[in-house]
């Protein structure tokens, strides 16, 4: 296992992350509330909780099975991307995937999320990688299906954010990754 390596798409560059990460993801992704709508998750809504993430980054990194990137467009921060949660017994792993309001229509998260299929399914010889996103987030099911994945389950009312139901979407990609019908 290689872990968080570098790589590069047509657009972008996926890359670790240095402290310097924290400030944009604090001001982008911390105070747009629109960037945790779906997810109720937002670990950078402070200057201290963006900091002390990319600290979780940074010292992820030592592990083999650890793989968070910061998606960089020309220099900027555009967004974050990573895997977790692997499971040894079933070989397989869940990715997320964030892009900053002003990138998006881009087509970067969908190009950020087949880099790391490729790597995962491809380099890191894991069979299969999920990913799970609310129904209503139109942003990230196109980009979950531009990149390849497939649905395979809907639940119906399964994620509760901020006071509002949702249904959840569950995708997979790899060889035994079921097709939803």
């Amino acid at each position: 296992m290689s872990g968080t390596i570098t790589l590069k798409t047509d657009h972008l560059i996926l890359r670790r992350h240095r402290m310097e990460d924290a400030r944009p993801l604090h001001e982008e992704f911390g105070l747009d509330e629109k960037m945790f709508e779906f997810s109720g998750w937002n670990p950078y809504a402070t200057e201290e909780q963006a900091e002390e993430a990319v600290r979780r980054f940074l010292d992820g990194y030592d592990r083999d099975h650890f793989y968070g990137w910061a998606i960089d467009y020309q220099g900027e921060l555009a967004g974050t991307i990573g895997a977790y949660d692997y499971d040894p017994e079933t070989n397989s792993i869940e990715i997320g995937c964030s892009i900053a309001r002003r990138f998006w229509g881009k087509g970067f998260a969908s190009e950020a999320v087949r880099a790391v299929l490729d790597h995962l399914l491809g380099e890191e010889k894991i069979s299969r990688v999920t990913a799970w996103c609310a129904a209503d987030n139109i942003g990230s099911v196109r980009a979950m299906e531009k990149a390849g994945m497939q649905q395979v389950s809907r639940e119906e009312g399964a994620l509760e954010i901020c006071g509002k139901t949702y249904d959840k979407l569950n995708y997979a990609a790899g060889a035994d990754a079921p097709i939803f019908s």
